[in-house]
């Protein structure tokens, strides 16, 4: 006999259209951006004053300056005052994965504010989420979800994936400008997050546009308002609770993402709120990681035309240059801890209840781990060993895929041209999450 989860009620989804309307009483601090002189030398500001939480050095692209002096000077460095509050800075490849594997003392809780360091509701009560959980909680939502991301399920996929990735490249124009991200970055992902949620084709656009207004929630380019955030967790609730509900009616269960939540012992009896967090963490994990490692993966071969020849010359070098795209990118640049015991770490003193920032993108760029970390070298000996997944227990679910996705894609690419050109600077999101790529145009030369 299947057990029902409780329906997303009315009452529940009104209740998220009201937080709609009330959403500026935490938008506007968490909002501020102080803006950046990107010919800033940072080591002109005093340490103490250094912020690498600015949104604002990620659109402009200067981050990587202020993490040398921080991995140089303070390892573990503490900033008092930002618009997210007082936190903690981890920006060492070694430090950042002894926080990682170190859950009692470091929380992921959604109790305790989440994994992001934004503080936007994503990160809180509304959608809590197996990644916002630590052990023993986590284990059985991931593991619900786990086969559906599995070598085997995968080996189905590839097929399909190649297909779709030629039908895309096979439309995209010759010798004209057009934007890489909406023509193929976001074609190619939206198409496999409908699969893998096992929904329409057509509905494909719109978790994308889900997808964007919660990666985009701390973005006040993006919408005048954080009333967006809570209309999309409406709509959500909404449509999933349907596709759940259909699921669980089934007399024999499928391979899709909502059906394996549905049928496992340990997840069929969640209620809507953790129903809802759930699917935002697929949506938005199987969205920002594979989407910017395509945009990205672009640009760096541009940014480094060496490279670009050595694949011209050897199609093999995509198995080692796909995991040196999601280093170089590193498309989720932190993740969030909240200390719950003081703990020292390079004579620093954490405090229970202090925030903890791990910075991937520093990580991924510190010689003490990574031979020439500001090179991008498609033929690395080791490539796999960068922090872009996370380390332990919240290692990213869907690496495997992300990886499969672009192997494939860049295998077409090539079978097709030999030279796609970035003809301006992508417009980069301002984000201290994630490292996305809003647009960029680009040329197919050759």
């Amino acid at each position: 006999m299947i057990v029902h989860a409780k329906r997303m009620m009315p009452e529940q989804v009104e209740h998220l259209k009201d937080k709609a309307k009330d959403a500026a009483k935490w938008v506007s601090a968490r909002r501020t951006r102080t803006p950046v002189d990107p010919g800033l030398d940072p080591y002109d500001i005093p340490l103490a004053a250094i912020n690498v939480a600015n949104p604002e050095l990620y659109r402009h692209d200067v981050a990587g300056p202020y993490f040398r002096r921080l991995r140089d000077e303070a390892p573990v460095h503490y900033c008092a005052q930002s618009q997210y509050g007082p936190y903690w800075s981890i920006t060492r490849y070694d430090d950042i994965m002894a926080v990682e594997k170190n859950h009692q003392v470091f929380s992921s809780s959604f109790q305790f504010g989440g994994v992001t360091i934004t503080g936007t509701p994503s990160s809180s009560n509304e959608i809590p989420n197996f990644i916002s959980m630590d052990p023993p909680d986590h284990g059985p939502q991931r593991k619900a979800v786990a086969p559906g991301l599995a070598p085997a399920r995968l080996a189905e996929l590839t097929s399909l994936i190649r297909q779709r990735a030629g039908e895309i490249l096979d439309g995209l124009p010759r010798s004209e400008t057009f934007d890489w991200v909406s023509e193929v970055s976001v074609e190619l992902t939206g198409r496999m997050l409908a699969t893998l949620l096992d929904v329409p084709q057509a509905d494909r656009l719109r978790l994308i546009a889900w997808s964007n207004a919660i990666s985009n929630a701390d973005d006040p380019a993006y919408a005048n308002t954080g009333g967006a955030f809570y209309e999309t967790l409406a709509e959500m609730g909404e449509y999933f609770q349907a596709a759940w509900d259909e699921r669980k009616s089934r007399t024999v269960p499928g391979d899709d993402l909502i059906s394996m939540l549905a049928w496992q012992p340990e997840t069929r009896n969640m209620s809507a709120r953790q129903l809802l967090g759930n699917m935002v963490l697929l949506l938005v994990g199987g969205n920002d990681t594979t989407r910017n490692s395509i945009t990205g993966g672009l640009y760096a071969l541009n940014e480094f035309p060496d490279q670009y020849q050595k694949l011209r010359t050897d199609h093999g070098l995509i198995d080692s240059m796909v995991p040196e795209i999601i280093r170089w990118q590193t498309p989720l640049i932190a993740m969030r801890r909240t200390a719950v015991k003081d703990f020292s770490l390079h004579d620093q003193q954490i405090r229970k209840g202090d925030m903890v920032i791990m910075w991937y993108l520093s990580g991924n760029r510190d010689p003490r781990a990574i031979s020439d970390p500001d090179q991008f070298i498609i033929d690395r000996a080791r490539p796999r060993e960068h922090l872009s997944f996370g380390f332990g227990v919240h290692r990213c679910l869907g690496n495997r895929l992300a990886e499969m996705q672009l192997r494939v894609l860049w295998q077409e690419i090539m079978k097709r041209f030999s030279n796609i050109k970035v003809m301006d600077e992508p417009v980069r999101a301002s984000s201290s999450v994630f490292r996305a790529i809003q647009s960029m145009r680009v040329q197919i030369c050759s």
